[in-house]
């Protein structure tokens, strides 16, 4: 009966365990509402969202920057894709914090994207050839930076620019219930999107 008893015990542990497990989630969208801690959100793909949003959430405003800018030792995200000659071309850029890990993977901004984050070591501006050179992990790679691709920063913001209309990019975490919280968001403002 003991041995039962602890059997029971342990599954039901497992299942309380599955059920607070939390799966990461992508979320690009426009926001529609706000009632207290939850936002709605229409996603990209025409789904509508609830996100809970904690007390502590925090907001960062997208911000145009510059590629002229970008120094050497500065910490990117580079999202990018094969161009017609396989060599990578940049769709966006956007800085990033230091505790960001470095590396490279796939990316779902676009069908077969990848994103590197990495340090600068150089970048060329002449007339007609933008290029990069980022370094990760002992490797560097140079991506094509075409005039026009969006170069980003975030600003500290506030709850009072997640406001309905506004574009949202947020890695939010699914509950085992279904609930979608989001911890951190990065908020569209001035027509500038977060260009994740």
């Amino acid at each position: 009966m003991r041995t039962i008893s602890i059997f029971l015990f342990a599954a039901c542990m497992v299942l309380m365990d599955l059920s607070s497990a939390q799966t990461p989630m992508r979320i690009r969208g426009t926001i529609t509402a706000g009632q207290g801690n939850v936002m709605s959100v229409k996603e990209r793909d025409g789904r509508d969202l609830k996100l809970h949003l904690p007390e502590d959430v925090v907001v960062a405003v997208a911000k145009t920057a510059k590629f002229e800018e970008i120094k050497p030792g500065d910490y990117l995200g580079a999202t990018s894709v094969a161009g017609p000659d396989g060599n990578p071309v940049a769709v966006e850029l956007h800085y990033i914090p230091t505790t960001v890990a470095e590396g490279q993977s796939a990316w779902d901004l676009r069908p077969n994207s990848t994103m590197t984050n990495a340090k600068a070591t150089s970048t060329v501006t002449d007339v007609g050839k933008r290029q990069i050179t980022l370094e990760y992990k002992g490797t560097t790679q140079t991506i094509v930076v075409p005039d026009g691709t969006p170069v980003v920063r975030s600003v500290p913001g506030t709850r009072a620019d997640l406001t309905p209309g506004e574009y949202i990019f947020t890695v939010a975490q699914v509950a085992g219930d279904g609930a979608i919280t989001a911890a951190r968001i990065q908020v569209s403002k001035d027509g500038v999107k977060p260009p994740l």
